[in-house]
């Protein structure tokens, strides 16, 4: 992500936010983060966590808006 790549596996979250992806990790158990790649000064992790069933979680989605909202508050507090 970071040279512009995309990740094997993700699609776009427009349900947490703008320009949110969602990776997703196959392993013995499902992973999934959430990130926002779409500012040029970083790329912003705002969830990551363990899926357990096939529809993503509202506390998962909900928690992603959340942080989407503090990180957005803090880029006006900082000038970015």
């Amino acid at each position: 992500m970071q040279l512009g790549l995309e990740a094997d596996d993700w699609r776009p979250m427009p349900s947490v936010g703008p320009g949110v992806v969602e990776i997703r990790i196959h392993d013995d158990t499902e992973h999934r983060v959430f990130y926002l790649a779409t500012l040029e000064e970083a790329i912003y992790v705002l969830h990551a966590f363990e899926k357990k069933s096939q529809k993503t979680a509202k506390r998962d989605i909900d928690l992603g808006r959340r942080r989407l909202t503090e990180l957005k508050q803090w880029r006006r507090e900082e000038g970015l």
